[in-house]
This record gives structure tokens, sequence and C-alpha cells, in this order.
């Protein structure tokens, strides 16, 4: 009981998560920035976001966009690849310069702490489990989420929402 009471109050700085190349990413590092945190897969029909958000991140980041990936398996098993193959994939055919994190579950009982964060403890409107690839959780400067976008919602389509909270 007194654990689920602790990660209620959480903060998304709390975090510690391995990049693609399982390295240790301290999430204090992003304090004061605002995040676009998507899970992503390389064989999806919503994979072309990925330049999208090459794109945002290139626009937004000298102002304090940080966009941060994470591949996951989990929706129609069109994230089959392991970590350096996906790394590779995303660098070769759309230029990802953004952080990306070690493939991982983000949903159900074995997801990451990070979307165990986000789609638990959040506010009530931005509950509940991912339902496809590409769900995009925008945190503002204090670390709070903001927004919640579906697969369709296009990147691009985030930009005047993202100045306003710059």
């Amino acid at each position: 009981m007194a654990q689920d009471k602790e990660k209620t109050t959480a903060s998304i700085y709390d975090m510690k998560l391995p990049d693609i190349t399982g390295e240790t990413i301290d999430f204090n590092q992003y304090k004061g920035k605002t995040l676009l945190i998507v899970n992503t897969a390389s064989k999806c029909g919503f994979t072309d976001q990925y330049e999208d958000l090459e794109d945002l991140y290139q626009k937004f980041e000298n102002q304090g966009l940080i966009v941060l990936g994470f591949p996951s398996n989990d929706f129609g098993s069109q994230e089959p690849e392991n970590n350096d193959a996906i790394k590779k994939f995303c660098k070769l055919k759309y230029g990802v310069t953004f952080p990306l994190f070690k493939k991982s579950n983000i949903k159900g009982d074995n997801k990451n702490e990070l979307y165990k964060l986000l789609t638990e403890y959040s506010g009530k409107k931005y509950q509940g489990e991912v339902g496809w690839n590409f769900v995009k959780f925008l945190i503002n400067k204090q670390g709070e989420v903001v927004g919640r976008y579906s697969s369709i919602k296009n990147p691009a389509g985030l930009e005047k929402i993202i100045k306003k909270i710059l």
C-alpha cells in the first residue's frame, strides 16, 4: 500500500531509464524543459511520424523542447527489432537525433515506470492505457502532463500548442 502511495507522488524528474544504448538517463536533467513523449514502432502505419517528431525537435530544441522516443512492441508486434537495429533504422531512414530509449513495454502489468506514471498517476483526463503506437504526451516545464494526443494526431499539428508552453 505504501509503495502505491509513493508512486502517486513520484515526479517525472525522479525517473531513471536506460536509453537505446543502455546508458541510464536521469530525467532530472529535463527539469525546466518541455517534453514530448512518444511510444514508437518501426513497422507501423504511423512510422513516418518520426520525420515530423525530428522536425519539431530541430525547430524547438533551442527553446527547450525535448522529444523522447520509447520503442515498444506492444501493438501488433510492429517493433520486432532489437535496440541497435531500431537506433540504426531511425537514424538512417528519418535522421532521428532526439533521445530514444530502450525498447520496453508501455502498457500492461510490465509497463515501464514512466508510462506507469503517465497512464496511471497523471491528471485524470490523461490516464488510461495507451491504445496504439505514436501516442504523444506533452509535459510542461513543471513536469505536468498537459496533453495526450492519439496516434492520428500528426506531430506537426502540435506546433502551436508547443509554442504556447515553451
